[in-house]
């Protein structure tokens, strides 16, 4: 993830997402311990 940070820093991106469904207890904390903060929720219609 840092080789991946440090390259789009390089591009000029601005953000990083990560996205998990929201009962992946281990995803989110692999999350935070890579500095990353819950944001949002988002949303999506049934097609």
């Amino acid at each position: 993830m840092g080789h991946a940070m440090t390259g789009a820093r390089a591009r000029g991106c601005s953000l990083v997402q990560l996205t998990s469904n929201k009962n992946r207890e281990d995803a989110h904390r692999f999350s935070t311990g890579l500095g990353f903060a819950a944001g949002h929720e988002g949303f999506r219609p049934a097609l």
